[in-house]
């Protein structure tokens, strides 16, 4: 049948033109350029206002004061970055039971009020202030060897998350932002270990790299998320060889009339 052999070869094409068009931008050429117009220490917050909103929305667990009940840790020396990850996120306020892992969420606050929270928070004590990372496309490479040396085992080399044990996940970082990046490594939320060691130059190449993995091009093809070579070439193969079977099926099937 001329018109199914038009179909199975109209579909095949489809296929491979469907597998070989990129699907997202490249991080381009661009210059180191700051990834945040945020100030450090939450400046631009009023602590008194953000003291109001604290005592009617977190004193319960944290304490008057910042102490830390049985509810919810000191915030004490903290620093507005631990404020700002947490609040920015929506993993806090926490809603989930005891023990719970907090996991990201619509934030419950306004840009506005998490700018005053952050500030009553750095007022409690020194501790990090809310970082400036900086994007720098030559850093990559740097970035790179960083993130999978300290990162990957955890959050996978393309940092699309994993688990770590005792029922925590590392989260996929494709829509962390920088800022939020930098950050956990200063506070080491949860479950992540403490990289607030790492200098200003090695926290913006983890950063440079994490942004890449994010805007990456796909010259080969559709990423499949990025999930590694072991799926992505299963996936390669079921698909593409099931459609060429479909092909070879239609092409070679002898079809009622064919002769006539």
């Amino acid at each position: 049948m001329p018109r199914l052999r038009l179909l199975a070869m109209v579909l095949l094409a489809a296929g491979a033109v469907g597998a070989l068009v990129p699907n997202a931008p490249a991080m381009g050429n661009q210059t180191a350029t700051p990834l945040s117009a945020r100030p450090s220490f939450g400046a631009e917050g009023d602590v008194s206002a953000g003291q109001a909103v604290y005592s009617a929305r977190c004193a319960s667990c944290h304490g008057s004061g910042g102490e830390g009940t049985a509810l919810g840790p000191s915030l004490i020396g903290v620093g507005a970055a631990a404020a700002d990850f947490e609040l920015r996120t929506g993993r806090m306020p926490f809603s989930g039971p005891p023990g719970a892992q907090a996991v990201r969420k619509p934030p419950a606050f306004n840009d506005a009020t998490i700018l005053d929270l952050d500030a009553y928070v750095a007022s409690l004590g020194n501790g990090p202030a809310i970082p400036q990372p900086r994007m720098d496309p030559n850093a990559v490479s740097a970035g790179q060897r960083l993130f999978i040396a300290n990162c990957a085992p955890c959050h996978g080399a393309t940092a699309r998350g994993g688990a770590v044990g005792g029922g925590a996940l590392a989260p996929a970082l494709d829509v962390a932002t920088p800022v939020a990046v930098a950050e956990a490594m200063l506070i080491a939320p949860g479950e992540m270990p403490d990289f607030s060691g790492f200098s200003d130059t090695e926290r913006d190449a983890v950063v440079s790299y994490v942004v890449f993995l994010q805007t990456q091009p796909n010259p080969g093809g559709a990423s499949i998320g990025g999930i590694g070579p072991v799926p992505e070439g299963f996936a390669g193969w079921i698909l593409g060889l099931g459609l060429i079977l479909v092909v070879v099926l239609v092409v070679g099937h002898d079809w009622p009339g064919r002769r006539a």
